[in-house]
């Protein structure tokens, strides 16, 4: 089994990854990218997986562990393995307020609007929504930002339940940092 936590860039995934890894589950991460003020644990992220649309074959490297994907390259995981996929879901306006917070301190302003971004993501989210439908290889547990910060050990059991793991729960919940979730949203 391969474990792919996924979701849009800043939607949570990094937290889910450091859960997983608190609760006993190897994590495939290069530690490239080290911790920042946006992502003050780590983004636990593994280089290869930008190349997954030219070398699928990569993945293979994630049997019996937890790897980050983001979204739009989880489309690009071939078939024929067995996939669990525990995607981040976080309301939109979060994500743009997060985004343009990063790229604010990076110099580096946004240059799309938020509107048109909205559009696009909104549209992609669809797309890997269909495609994960249609993949009997991948099973999926939905995982709302927001409901895991309110309740991370109900989650981390839910967690847990859905991977079939002996992964320890209350290690997991206690990775959740309220004071890390600073871009919040009324939606």
């Amino acid at each position: 089994m391969i474990t792919i936590v996924s979701g849009l860039p800043r939607s949570g995934t990094s937290l889910l990854m450091q859960m997983l890894a608190a609760g006993g589950m190897t994590i495939l991460t290069d530690s490239e990218r080290k911790p920042d003020v946006d992502n003050p644990r780590g983004y636990c992220e593994w280089e290869p997986a930008k190349l997954l649309p030219r070398q699928p074959e990569l993945i293979d490297q994630a049997e019996g562990k937890a790897v980050k994907v983001i979204s739009q390259l989880l489309l690009s995981v071939p078939k024929g393995r067995d996939y669990k996929v525990i995607f981040m879901e976080r309301p939109l306006p979060e994500i743009l307020a997060s985004q343009d917070e990063m790229l604010r301190r990076r110099g580096k302003p946004d240059s799309v609007s938020h509107e048109s971004l909205t559009s696009a993501f909104k549209d992609h989210l669809t797309e890997v929504s269909t495609t994960l439908e249609n993949r009997p290889d991948i099973s999926v547990l939905r995982m709302g930002y927001r409901r895991l910060l309110n309740d991370p050990i109900r989650h981390s059991q839910s967690i847990k339940d859905f991977l079939a793991l002996d992964l320890n729960v209350e290690a997991m919940a206690r990775q959740v940092d309220l004071s890390l979730y600073r871009n919040r949203s009324s939606s």
